[in-house]
């Protein structure tokens, strides 16, 4: 049995070699690595996965699992329709869990899903990543963060580099900005990465234009490098 996850549908073979001939120092991060793994979780229309998307923010899977649980469970099991959350009475989505700003903000959701500012999944697929951020971050309570991550995880868009996330960032930092890149004094040393040593949006930006088209496969790697980082702490104590 599989989880429903797929590949995405660009040719990431030739966005690794790509990567590797563009950026040696990424290509040695590829190499370390490994295989290119990313699985695209299922296509919900976008109101359905930016619904998801909230109610996930800021708590813990499990947490957020629960919730978003309960939530279905009012449309018997299943996504409600945008009118149909928004006739859920408050009191039915605040006893499933909802905090007050994330019930607003799936009305909001709804709403704007009835007034067309969120397209439909066909309409999206037709849209420049920048439209959908343009449209998407109108909703109350979604970022361009939480847009990003929709463009690489649900859509499979390849050119995305999600220059706020944390990951990403601590990820450019280990394999880019420390000395001695890939050797054990990077990913095995106990020094921490503090706030002021991760990298500037416009540094990251700046390096990631030879990546096009192709920065969400960089990014990806960049998550393992703190995967790599971690592996080699665990090694050491």
């Amino acid at each position: 049995m599989t989880d429903g996850r797929r590949p995405p549908r660009y040719d990431t073979e030739a966005a690794i070699q790509h990567l590797t001939a563009a950026d040696p120092k990424l290509g040695e991060l590829i190499r370390r690595a490994g295989p290119f793994t990313l699985r695209l979780k299922s296509a919900h229309s976008p109101f359905e996965s930016l619904l998801e998307s909230i109610v996930y923010q800021q708590l813990n899977g499990r947490a957020a699992a629960t919730i978003l649980g309960r939530v279905l469970a009012l449309s018997g099991g299943i996504h409600p329709s945008p009118q149909a959350l928004l006739d859920t009475p408050d009191e039915q989505l605040r006893g499933a869990g909802l905090s007050q700003n994330k019930m607003l903000a799936i009305r909001d959701l709804a709403a704007k899903t009835i007034d067309g500012t969120v397209p439909t999944l066909q309409q999206i697929r037709k849209m420049s990543d920048a439209d959908i951020i343009s449209h998407l971050t109108q909703v109350r309570g979604i970022g361009q963060w939480t847009v990003e991550m929709l463009l690489m995880f649900r859509l499979g868009r390849p050119d995305v580099l999600p220059v706020t996330d944390y990951g990403v960032r601590k990820g450019f930092h280990l394999t880019f900005q420390r000395r001695n890149a890939f050797t054990h004094a990077q990913f095995g040393g106990n020094k921490p990465v503090a706030a002021e040593d991760l990298p500037k949006p416009e540094v990251m930006i700046r390096r990631a234009k030879a990546w096009g088209p192709w920065r969400s496969v960089a990014s990806w790697y960049l998550w393992r490098a703190c995967d790599l980082h971690a592996r080699k702490e665990l090694e050491e104590d």
